[in-house]
């Protein structure tokens, strides 16, 4: 739902403004003028209770007498009209504050917040457009929790009709303070995909200079840009142009590879090539012993040593090390579960 401009927000707080105030001259006439009919028969108190009651419909039993005061019933008719109609006005006016205005987007952007707060590990996903949102999509179909930036808020919003787990942040993703509010102390890493390169060269530069260990991979279009990224501490520099050449001739020379690539991803299982790090207070110990070799969640294909060797398809005898890389085609449940062979064995 679509909050409204300044101007409607203004206008919808001038309509409550008329509405309580002509609240308050209802039960100021009605009393006034019970007080006048009755000849000051009954307390002020009594005739305000009156034309309260007549205001709010309770239907209690009538306080003052009008069984032989035929102009007081007929006020007590115009009072019931009068104030049924402010009444319905002034319930129609809140509701649309509440429901319309920006108190609803205050709420949720703070329950967000509290949410982003409790991440850990996640990643910052900056700029929401098609290339954005097709990480998102490989995000959550491996279960890896992120938090996207974007300038345009309707884009997140239309993204978070369809799934609504969506953390978002409407912002530029340059400033400083839109990062920290994405909790970028306690991300694993940052997406600069907006379709400015020189916007991705900002966000590049202000997540280094708050987290300098965050690993950051930035969109290029044009290829002068990406020295320039590279030296503002981008550790890797993706040129859709350039990765969809690659693929369009990988189709051409090598089909059936690219064939498994795309069924692969298809999958309902989420296969996907992932990489686990062994923790750095793991025991060497030979990969028979945890058991890697085989499960039907995942295949492992290579380890990488600390001194860049690699070791394709490694057999029992294999030695891990604290500092190595596994590679293996997994499921998100494969990789959960040779990442808790890795915690295991620190015990």
């Amino acid at each position: 739902m679509a909050s409204l401009s300044s101007s409607q927000t203004g206008y919808v707080f001038r309509l409550l403004n008329i509405a309580i105030v002509g609240m308050f001259a209802v039960h100021i006439l009605g009393t006034v003028g019970y007080m006048y009919l009755t000849e000051g028969k009954y307390s002020w108190f009594d005739c305000f209770y009156m034309t309260f009651i007549t205001v709010a419909t309770i239907g209690f039993g009538e306080i003052i007498d009008m069984s032989s005061n035929q102009p007081a019933r007929i006020f007590t008719v115009v009072i019931g009209i009068l104030g049924a109609g402010n009444l319905s006005m002034l319930f129609s006016v809140v509701t649309v504050a509440l429901l319309e205005t920006d108190l609803n987007g205050n709420l949720q952007r703070k329950r967000m917040e509290k949410q982003i707060k409790k991440l850990k590990g996640h990643y910052i996903l900056c700029g929401f457009g098609r290339v954005g949102r097709n990480i998102a999509h490989e995000l959550s179909s491996t279960n890896r929790h992120f938090v996207a930036i974007d300038e345009e808020r309707t884009v997140l919003e239309d993204y978070k009709d369809k799934n609504p787990g969506l953390l978002y942040l409407t912002g530029d993703a340059s400033d400083d303070d839109t990062l920290l509010a994405a909790d970028i102390e306690d991300a694993k890493g940052v997406f600069a995909v907006t379709g400015d390169d020189s916007r991705n060269l900002m966000i590049v530069i202000t997540a280094k200079q708050l987290k300098p260990d965050v690993r950051v991979v930035a969109r290029c279009h044009e290829t002068r840009n990406i020295e320039k990224m590279r030296k503002a501490g981008a550790d890797a520099i993706v040129s859709p142009d350039f990765t969809g050449g690659m693929r369009i001739a990988s189709a051409m020379i090598r089909p059936h590879v690219v064939s498994f690539l795309d069924e692969m991803l298809k999958s309902q299982n989420n296969l996907r090539i992932e990489e686990i790090p062994v923790p750095a207070g793991f025991i060497p110990k030979p990969l028979g012993s945890l058991k890697l070799l085989r499960s039907s969640n995942y295949v492992l294909l290579a380890a990488r040593e600390r001194n860049g060797h690699w070791q394709f398809n490694p057999d029992t005898t294999f030695l891990l090390k604290p500092g190595f890389m596994l590679i293996a085609m997994a499921s998100p449940t494969g990789r959960h579960e040779i990442e808790a062979l890795m915690i295991d064995a620190l015990g």
